[in-house]
């Protein structure tokens, strides 16, 4: 079921593109390889419960991101600041670059 070949990182900038969150915008805070899902930085919000604890003596009510599909997601652009599939280009010396599909231009490498 996992692939392992993501295109999306951490600290990725991606467009929810399907479900509640529709149009959202944030930084990929983690990618969770082997089940193909993302976290994404104040999208799919979930509340918790907790009780009070030596290290949370409050306790209380914790919200948290929970993950989305990664088909659900898709890179935006830097450039254009357009959500873009995105095709891998190999250089002649073995560089991999992700490359817009919608404009042509390199994705970096977050930072």
């Amino acid at each position: 079921m996992a692939s392992g070949n993501t295109r999306i990182m951490k600290g990725d900038r991606v467009r929810v593109i399907r479900g509640n969150e529709r149009d959202a915008e944030g930084t990929v805070l983690r990618v969770l390889h082997g089940a193909n899902r993302v976290v994404v930085q104040g999208v799919n919000m979930r509340k918790r419960h907790a009780r009070p604890t030596q290290a949370n003596p409050e306790g209380g009510i914790i919200s948290f991101e929970g993950s989305i599909d990664l088909s659900n997601v898709m890179l935006v652009d830097p450039a254009s600041g357009d959500a873009s599939r995105v095709r891998m280009r190999v250089e002649p010396d073995g560089f991999k670059e992700r490359i817009a599909v919608k404009s042509g231009n390199p994705i970096p490498k977050p930072g």
